[in-house]
């Protein structure tokens, strides 16, 4: 099924609402007035996300963007007078700089909906939480790798590897986080090590995207990129000739960090500090963890859901086939993220 047949029928089927209910246990809803969302976020699926909102409560959305960082400064900056509802961004590193900047409130109306959500997948007091799943894999050229010799992030030290990695930048959020959970799980020297190991080996100095780095291994650059999970779904369900083409020609590894399994992040939500309508608020969050909408970010942006029961329709995602996860809390992404900085500095990681 490709993305435009994906997204087709699943606003059809959102039409209806039939299953909506289920994301409001109380029943009840305000029927009226708005919610102000600043996010970071800049896919099809969320639009289909308010437009099903806004059907199912009465309540509108009011959508502000901007990306990630600079998301974070302007609700920082309006203080008081913020008129943000809902916060939503990309990766647990910046939910935490979010947190630490004080962008979110307790919201214990959520504790019934949150027990749902994996304790790792949430911060631990609950101030922020994933709504859905991306993970940090290693892309592979089938023509030219064996996958059984790549099994963990370690593996990719190897001086077998030497010339044959791209990847992104270190200030990129996607490998600090990744950096981070080695920290969490193994200690600093080890991910030193690893961090080392991996300049190493790199084919090229780090330029780019995640797409990027997908298409220099198309374009034999390089072997093996490491990348999130949808960035390859995305070419594996072009209708673009050549985008397909080259999803087919590389293969994905869901490689395990250290012991763990594969290191899994989040794009995440929270209640706002000064939420002028909170109640609206409390309502779209409850929502993001609706089957419905869980079903959404999975077949319309390609990420996994949080709620392990969630079903899905995405033939790619099914065919990446059942992978173990790490058990890092996405908390100490950002908590340890300054180290690990510090440590790609050290090992000169531009």
């Amino acid at each position: 099924m490709t993305f435009a047949t994906a997204c087709k029928s699943l606003l059809v089927g959102l039409v209806s609402f039939s299953a909506l209910s289920a994301c409001n246990p109380s029943g009840s809803s305000s029927g009226e007035g708005v919610v102000n969302v600043y996010t970071a976020r800049h896919y099809a699926s969320d639009d289909a996300l308010y437009e099903a909102f806004t059907e199912h409560t009465g309540i509108e959305v009011n959508v502000i963007e901007a990306p990630g960082d600079l998301l974070i400064e302007r609700v920082r900056a309006d203080g008081d007078r913020s008129q943000a509802d809902v916060v939503i961004t990309v990766d647990a590193g910046r939910l935490w700089r979010a947190d630490e900047a004080g962008l979110f409130q307790p919201a214990p109306e959520l504790e019934g909906v949150l027990a749902n959500v994996p304790a790792n997948l949430r911060q631990p007091d609950g101030d922020w939480f994933g709504f859905s799943k991306r993970v940090r894999v290693i892309a592979y050229a089938k023509d030219r790798v064996d996958p059984s010799e790549i099994s963990s992030f370690e593996d990719l030290t190897d001086p077998q590897w030497r010339g044959r990695i791209c990847v992104r930048s270190s200030n990129n959020v996607y490998n600090q986080s990744l950096l981070a959970a080695m920290v969490a799980q193994d200690g600093a020297e080890a991910a030193e090590a690893w961090a080392r190991g991996i300049v190493e080996n790199m084919a090229r100095p780090p330029q780019g995207g995640d797409t990027d780095q997908i298409r220099a291994v198309a374009a034999r650059e390089c072997d093996v990129a490491i990348i999130n999970h949808y960035y390859l779904a995305r070419f594996m369900r072009s209708e673009n000739p050549g985008d397909h083409e080259i999803g087919e020609e590389i293969g994905v590894i869901f490689a395990d960090l250290g012991d763990g399994g594969a290191h899994v992040n989040v794009s995440g939500a929270g209640l706002a500090a000064n939420a002028p309508n909170r109640e609206n608020a409390i309502e779209f969050l409850e929502f993001l963890l609706s089957d419905d909408s869980q079903r959404i970010f999975a077949e319309l942006t390609n990420e996994y859901p949080v709620i392990p029961s969630a079903a899905y329709d995405n033939d790619v995602l099914d065919a990446f086939g059942d992978f173990s996860s790490d058990d890092v809390n996405v908390d100490e992404l950002g908590a340890n993220a300054g180290e690990a900085q510090r440590i790609f500095d050290r090992v000169g990681w531009p």
